[in-house]
C-alpha cells in the first residue's frame, strides 16, 4: 500500500490510564531508591551503635583491664583471647581486639595476628573514637574506647568492628523487603489506574482526549447561548405586549418610543457586527447577553473596534469563551452597587486579537488567582450550576489556540489574547 493509514489518537480513558502509570510508576522508583538509601543507612548506623556499645562494655569489664594491666603475660591473654571470641561471635562483630597502650595487639579473630601493632587510629586526646578504616579486614566501621584504671589512667584500648562487606551483606538482605514494599505500591497504584481508566471509558467512550474537552465546549456553548437567547426573547416578549396593550389603548407614540427605546441597544450592538464584518454567532451571544444583563439590572457595554480580527476560534469555541467570561462577570457584577459589565474586541500586535470583559464586580482575590482556572475551583457556592467549569475551559481552549488569559483587579479584568493564526489542537 503506497499511503499510510492515518493513526488514530489515544482516547481520553487510555491517556488517563498512560498518565496515572507514569507517575505510579515514577513514585515507585523514588519510594525503592528511597528506601535503599533508607536501609543503608539503617545497617551504617546500627553498626556504629554495636560497635560503639560492645567496645564501651569490653572497656569498663575487669577482666580486661586485669590483662591490660598485668603487663601482656602469656598466661592473661589466652583467656582474654576466649573471653573475646566470645562476645565478638554473639555480637556478630567481624573483630574485637583489645591492645595496649603501645598498640601491641592482646585479642584477634586471627591468632597470628596477636602481639602484632593495631592498625587503625588511636586518639591522642584518649577519647573514643568510630571511623572507617581499611584495616587488616578490609575496610570496616569501627569504635575504639580507651580501658582506664580506677585512677582514669589509660591502660589500652578496645576496638570493635564491622567490615564493609558484612555491613553490604545485611543491606542485601534487607533490601528485597523495600522493593517487595515498592513493587506493591506500583502494583495498587497500576490497579488504581485501570479502574480510572474504566471510569473514564464509561464517560468518555474510546473518544480522544480532544474530543472530550469539544465536547464540553460544546455542551457550555449551547448553554450560554440558549441563557442568551432564553433571556432576549423573554425580554422582546414583555415588550412587544406592552407595545400592543400602548396601541390597543390608542396611545401609539408611547408604543413607538417603547419599541425604539427596545432596538436602541440592540442596534448598536448590530451595526457594530456590521461595520467589522462579524461572526454572526458572537452577535447572537452578544444580544442576547444584554438581555440578560437589562434582565438583572445590570449596565452592558459593548465596544467592537472595526479594525479587530475576528476570534481565531470555531464558533463553538469563541462562544463558550466570550459567553463563560461574560456569564462569569455578569454574578460578579450583581454583587456590587454599581453594576456594569464591558465587552471589548480590539486588535494586538502582529494580528492578533484582544478579548476583555471587565464589571464591577468585587474581583478576585490576589491570592487567589492562580487557582481560578482549575477544574473544580469556584468562588460561587457549592450548589452553583457548572461550578470550576467555566474558567478552566476557557484557560484550555485560548492556551490550545497559542493564546493567554490575565486577570486584573480593580475593576475586575479578564484579557484574552488570541495570535493571529490558532494553534490546532491535537486529540
Amino acid at each position: 500500500m503506497t499511503s499510510r493509514t492515518r493513526e488514530r489518537p489515544r482516547s481520553a480513558a487510555s491517556r488517563v490510564f498512560l498518565v496515572l502509570l507514569a507517575a505510579v510508576l515514577a513514585i515507585g522508583g523514588v519510594t525503592a531508591a528511597f528506601l535503599a538509601w533508607e536501609t543503608q543507612l539503617t545497617v551504617r548506623q546500627e553498626s556504629e551503635r554495636i560497635t560503639r556499645s560492645i567496645a564501651r562494655s569490653l572497656a569498663d569489664a575487669p577482666v580486661v583491664l586485669d590483662a591490660l594491666a598485668s603487663g601482656r603475660p602469656g598466661s592473661a591473654t589466652s583467656p582474654l583471647q576466649r573471653y573475646v571470641e566470645e562476645v565478638r561471635t554473639g555480637a556478630e562483630l567481624d573483630f574485637i581486639t583489645v591492645m595496649d597502650v603501645d598498640r601491641v595487639r592482646l585479642t584477634h579473630p586471627d591468632p597470628a595476628r596477636i602481639g602484632q601493632t593495631y592498625v587503625g587510629t588511636v586518639p591522642g586526646d584518649g577519647k573514643e573514637l568510630t571511623e572507617e578504616f581499611a584495616g587488616t579486614l578490609g575496610p570496616s566501621i569501627r569504635t575504639i574506647v580507651p580501658v582506664r584504671d580506677a585512677a582514669g589512667t589509660v591502660r589500652g584500648w578496645v576496638a570493635a568492628g564491622v567490615t564493609i562487606e558484612s555491613i553490604s551483606t545485611t543491606i542485601a538482605r534487607r533490601l528485597p523487603l523495600a522493593l517487595g514494599f515498592a513493587i506493591v505500591l506500583v502494583a495498587l497504584g497500576s490497579i488504581g489506574a485501570m479502574f480510572a481508566r474504566r471510569v473514564t471509558r464509561r464517560i468518555a467512550g474510546d473518544l480522544p482526549a480532544g474530543s472530550v474537552r469539544d465536547a464540553v465546549a460544546a455542551y457550555e456553548s449551547v448553554r450560554t447561548l440558549g441563557e442568551a437567547l432564553r433571556a432576549q426573547t423573554h425580554e422582546h416578549g414583555n415588550r412587544l405586549h406592552t407595545a400592543i396593550s400602548l396601541l390597543e389603548l390608542d396611545r401609539k407614540d408611547e408604543a413607538i418610543a417603547l419599541l425604539a427605546e427596545s432596538s436602541a441597544q440592540s442596534q448598536s450592538v448590530i451595526d457594530q457586527m456590521t461595520l467589522r464584518d462579524g461572526d454572526p454567532v458572537l452577535g447572537a451571544l452578544l444580544l442576547g447577553k444584554s438581555s440578560q444583563a437589562k434582565e438583572r439590572g445590570i449596565r452592558w457595554r459593548v465596544h467592537l473596534a472595526p479594525d479587530a480580527p475576528p476570534l481565531p476560534l470555531a464558533p463553538v469555541d469563541a462562544v463558550a469563551v466570550v459567553g463563560n467570561l461574560i456569564d462569569n462577570a455578569l454574578d460578579a457584577a450583581g454583587q456590587s452597587d454599581e453594576r456594569w459589565v464591558a465587552v471589548d474586541l480590539l486588535p494586538g500586535g502582529e494580528g492578533a486579537t484582544v478579548l476583555t470583559v471587565s464589571d464591577s464586580g468585587p474581583g478576585v482575590p490576589e491570592h487567589l488567582i492562580p487557582q481560578i482556572f482549575e477544574h473544580g475551583f469556584s468562588t460561587k457556592p457549592a450548589e452553583a450550576t457548572g461550578r470550576g467549569v467555566g474558567l478552566s475551559l476557557v484557560r484550555s481552549i485560548v492556551v490550545s489556540a497559542g493564546g493567554t488569559v490575565s486577570v486584573s483587579t480593580a475593576p475586575s479584568v479578564f484579557q484574552v489574547t488570541l495570535p493571529a493564526r490558532s494553534v490546532r489542537r491535537s486529540g
